[in-house]
């Protein structure tokens, strides 16, 4: 039975979430295995609209056990409070699963991360300001802390000392801000303990032993591609690993158990906070594009920039993460348009570009090479198979997936877990 990694191809927001739950009735596990509570996933379940944010979309199917693996930073206040909102809509949370190697974000990781963004001005990077980056720098600092030291007083008054001894002196002397209690953190994170533990576990362990009996296993990237650390559009990027390879290092599961990587692209690009963006619209069509497709963040609320697809980045999604199958999601947007540009390569300072530029300079001054397919004016929400789908739509389908180079398997038509057309079964083709 598979391990099969879920990505997004483009700078986030492209409905995760939905292709999880697609498969969420076939799957036995979720994890998720990079970020925090700073990206979201909307899924749509009978009418019902569920926003989350930490917590794997896994979550929401009765039958799947729900994984935050090592590679998360985790808010514990902002995980009990997802937990609590979920409980009082009748889903069941008892299932949840948390690494012991999971680090923790406390609260003058949020401190920090508000106040540094401010002090940056127009180099600010665009954060979310929830204390993932500068939980993401104590853990490669090695003054992280970790779930598992919620249960060892001892040890957690000294990491909190040695992470507050530096911090204290930047609050003070830096941003001009008052000094964090050793007391206050730890006494904060202690509280958290008793009703943690149940979900603590050796999720490395719990995994492989599933794998091994055959369960099938998603992992779930939060953010996407081109926010990845390494291979995003540095240093607009998160602080983590989104990549697929990151399934790996966030969950504690060798890569020769992975069998499938899916990556979601939506049928047009969008991007939240600061970075380049070479098909982003700044006139009445990318408005267009932000008002029909509810362009707007599910953690933040901020508006996103939208343009039009960009192949480019597809192939280079492709690449990096070895994709096998793709999701195309919102395809029923652009339904109304005479002409859809599509995005196949870069114009640098005269040059062509079929692939990313090498430099991060390069890609800041790209401009989009477009080849414009025809619209279609039929409302496509009610299609559930391929043949159903007008010829226009299907030509575009087609364009998009011969320029990528990976099959799409599976179309959104619309919000609802039902509006879809599978070409492709995600686990048996």
């Amino acid at each position: 039975m598979p391990g099969i990694v879920l990505v997004g191809a483009q700078w986030g927001d492209e409905g995760k979430g939905k292709a999880t739950d697609l498969l969420g009735d076939r799957v036995d596990y979720v994890v998720k295995f990079n970020g925090g509570n700073n990206a979201g996933h909307t899924v749509v379940i009978e009418g019902e609209k569920y926003a989350l944010h930490l917590l794997p979309s896994g979550i929401l199917s009765p039958n799947v056990v729900p994984v935050i693996g090592n590679g998360v930073v985790v808010d514990i206040g902002v995980l009990f409070e997802e937990l609590d909102g979920l409980d009082k809509r009748g889903v069941d949370t008892s299932r949840l699963r948390i690494s012991a190697n999971a680090h923790v974000i406390t609260s003058y990781h949020t401190t920090l991360d508000k106040v540094t963004e401010r002090f940056l001005g127009k180099r600010r990077i665009g954060t979310t300001g929830r204390g993932i980056g500068p939980a993401y720098a104590d853990k490669m600092n090695r003054v992280g802390i970790r779930v598992q030291d919620l249960y060892d007083e001892s040890i957690l008054r000294q990491k909190v000392e040695a992470a507050l001894d530096v911090k204290n002196q930047m609050l003070l002397k830096i941003y001009n801000r008052r000094a964090i209690e050793v007391d206050e953190i730890v006494e904060e994170l202690l509280s958290y303990a008793p009703r943690l533990k149940p979900m603590v576990a050796d999720t490395s362990l719990e995994l492989s032993q599933a794998l091994d009996a055959g369960k099938n296993v998603l992992f779930e990237a939060g953010q996407a591609t081109l926010l990845d650390v390494d291979h995003g559009t540095y240093p607009y990027v998160t602080s983590s690993n989104a990549v697929s390879a990151g399934a790996c290092t966030g969950s504690g599961v060798p890569p020769t158990r992975v069998d499938r990587v899916i990556a979601i692209l939506k049928a047009y690009a969008t991007r939240v906070g600061e970075g380049p963006f070479p098909t982003e619209l700044h006139d009445d069509q990318g408005e267009f594009l932000r008002k029909t497709g509810a362009e707007f963040g599910v953690t933040t609320g901020r508006p996103r920039r939208t343009g039009w697809l960009d192949t480019v980045v597809g192939r280079y999604a492709t690449r990096v993460n070895g994709v096998t199958d793709f999701v195309l999601t919102k395809l029923d947007i652009l339904t109304g348009l005479d002409k859809v540009p599509v995005c196949v390569a870069y114009d640098v300072d005269g040059v062509r570009h079929d692939e990313m530029p090498v430099n991060q300079t390069d890609f800041h001054h790209a401009k989009p090479i477009y080849e414009e397919l025809p619209g279609w004016w039929e409302d496509i929400s009610n299609c559930r198979s391929w043949d159903e789908l007008p010829a226009t739509c299907q030509a575009y389908v087609e364009f998009v997936e011969q320029q990528i180079g990976a099959r799409i398997s599976v179309i959104g038509v619309g919000p609802g877990r039902d509006e879809v057309i599978v070409r492709h079964d995600l686990l048996k083709d």
